[in-house]
């Protein structure tokens, strides 16, 4: 606010000194000047009224002499002073004008509404630095899942894109640099409802910076950072940032475990996906022997994933530098290349040149030379999507859409991350075997996953009854609360308690206060789970199948019933 008032005095000082000496001088003349009543006695105007008639004559809205006519000497003075205030006027419009549109002016206006937005939050928030593929898909679905954020972007352009998402208006977004600490200040890093920082910029330097800057102001915000190269990892690793997501190693492990795993790759989206969705993935690619063209970080990454699973690889680079041994030197959107490195006979091919229509050229290309050929493509931008649905790729890897299904667990559920980080170690029966369960739970679509705390704020009935020496068990939670006899579609992944993990805990298990539990459910099912947490009546009914009636007339009939049936017996 400070500066705007600076910019606001210094820009319109001028003009308004200007105003004041030509107001000053039409008053000063005009009570100097003797005028002439209709007696044809000398009278002369005082201040009130000189100032009056100056008011309405200078800004031009009507004109009229008072309290008596002029002289001539009057009016010629006022002709005068006439001409001086529109001047005056016109150089302070001018003036004001230009101020609006002064992109300091602007971007200082823009600042301070941010701030007031950001304190107006009443909800918990992170704050996202870097609004660019990555990150705005990643606001987009916390949005969808009711998940406050705050965004900074550098670029004026993605914030103006940002206000024109449905999100846009209840979205504080500023204009800035997250490596400015001020800055990231005023993004709220600070408050008590803020719960971490997501590091999200394409620059590895600056999310690095603003990793280090968050982890020093406030070291226990959860703090988020993307790398683009395994240095950048490393770095940002060694600052104790909490999470940091490598895109291409996570391309790698997904590479790997849609050809090894697939159900484990299923599970993995059934459970980050919204809910209500179908249930269904790509098909598994082959084994056998891959082309991969393009040797960047998406290449060398899509080749250490195909050769750890067992796959013969043959790499297509037009850079001799970048080439590694046994590599074909040329472009992969050729003919030429593509038959020297064996496409007719090879079983898939790894699109990864280093842009979205190079890599369709590959595509189409090989699609040509070996139509049965299993593909995989790199999409960089997702307005290309609409393009790659038509190619009919088997596999498309986005890294932007694979970074937000790496930081999404951490914001929407951090136990939910746990929970996939153990099930990424586990085999394909395994997964198979829980894809199965859970298809079969929800009526073949993505179910609801959410975490329940078992504490003051989140299970207050719940904690009372074990206050009273109630024993209450996972399978008493999870049964319904119209039929007790029956079980709600609800599956327990895991149950956290104090530094251990139990992974698909079983129903007999007692609940203790302090527990989080990871759920699993049909979508529409969370509100009756949550209702036996707060409701001490629900409660009973699962614990004892005893339904207390509630309000005065209902116990009154209750009571009355049951004197009835005491004096019967």
């Amino acid at each position: 606010m400070e500066g705007i008032i600076w910019i606001v005095v210094r820009r319109i000082r001028a003009p308004l000194i200007l105003l004041i000496v030509t107001y000053s001088v039409s008053i000063a003349g005009l009570v100097l000047i003797p005028g002439m009543d209709e007696n044809g006695e000398p009278t002369r105007l005082d201040f009130l009224h000189a100032f009056y008639f100056v008011s309405y004559m200078g800004s031009t809205i009507g004109f009229g002499e008072i309290p008596h006519p002029f002289t001539p000497a009057q009016r010629l003075w006022v002709t005068l002073c006439i001409f001086l205030t529109v001047v005056a006027w016109l150089y302070a419009i001018g003036r004001i004008i230009s101020l609006i549109q002064e992109p300091r002016f602007r971007s200082a206006i823009a600042e301070a509404s941010f701030i007031r937005a950001v304190r107006q939050i009443s909800d918990p928030f992170w704050v996202v630095c870097g609004y660019g593929e990555a990150g705005s898909l990643l606001v987009r679905a916390l949005y969808r899942r009711g998940i406050q954020c705050v965004v900074m972007d550098p670029e004026e352009s993605a914030i103006n894109q940002l206000r024109l998402e449905p999100y846009g208006a209840s979205t504080p977004a500023l204009c800035g640099s997250a490596t400015d600490t001020l800055q990231l200040l005023e993004a709220g890093m600070r408050r008590r409802l803020c719960y971490g920082v997501i590091a999200m910029t394409d620059d590895n330097d600056d999310n690095i910076r603003i990793s280090v800057t968050a982890k020093l102001i406030r070291p226990e915000l959860t703090v988020i950072a993307r790398a683009g190269t395994r240095e950048a990892a490393d770095n940002l690793a060694s600052f104790d940032t909490d999470h940091v997501v490598h895109p291409y190693t996570v391309f790698s492990e997904h590479l790997a475990m849609v050809q090894q795993r697939p159900s484990l790759h299923l599970l993995h989206a059934a459970l980050i996906s919204p809910p209500n969705r179908p249930i269904e993935g790509p098909a598994p690619p082959p084994q056998g022997r891959w082309i991969v063209c393009g040797y960047g970080r998406f290449g060398r990454a899509a080749t250490v994933a195909l050769e750890d699973c067992g796959n013969e690889v043959t790499v297509i680079e037009r850079n001799p530098d970048k080439a590694p041994p046994g590599a074909i030197v040329g472009l992969g959107t050729e003919s030429g290349p593509l038959c020297e490195a064996g496409v007719r006979d090879a079983v898939g091919i790894v699109c990864c040149t280093d842009s979205d229509p190079n890599t369709l050229s590959a595509v189409l290309t090989a699609r040509a030379l070996n139509p049965d050929i299993y593909v995989i493509a790199r999409q960089d931008h997702r307005a290309d999507s609409t393009i790659y649905g038509a190619a009919k790729i088997d596999l498309v890897m986005e890294v932007s859409r694979l970074t937000v299904w790496r930081v999404l667990p951490l914001i929407k559920a951090p136990l939910l991350a746990r929970f996939l980080e153990y099930m990424r170690t586990i085999d394909e029966h395994r997964a198979q075997s829980l894809v199965g369960r859970l298809r079969a739970l929800t009526d073949e679509v993505t179910p609801e996953t959410w975490t329940i705390s078992l504490d003051a704020a989140n299970a207050p009935a719940l904690l009372a009854a074990l206050e009273d020496g109630e024993t209450v068990t996972l399978g008493t939670l999870l049964r319904n609360p119209s039929d007790r006899t029956t079980n709600l579609h609800c599956m327990p992944l895991m149950l956290h308690r104090a530094e251990e993990d139990f992974l698909q805990p079983q129903r007999d298990l007692a609940l203790q206060p302090g527990d989080a539990i990871l759920l699993a459910a049909r979508p529409g099912t969370r509100r009756r789970v949550e209702r036996a947490l707060h409701d001490a009546k629900e409660l009973a009914y699962l614990l004892h199948g005893v339904d207390h009636p509630d309000g005065w007339l209902w116990r009154w009939w209750s009571q009355r019933r049951a004197r009835k049936a005491g004096s019967e017996g």
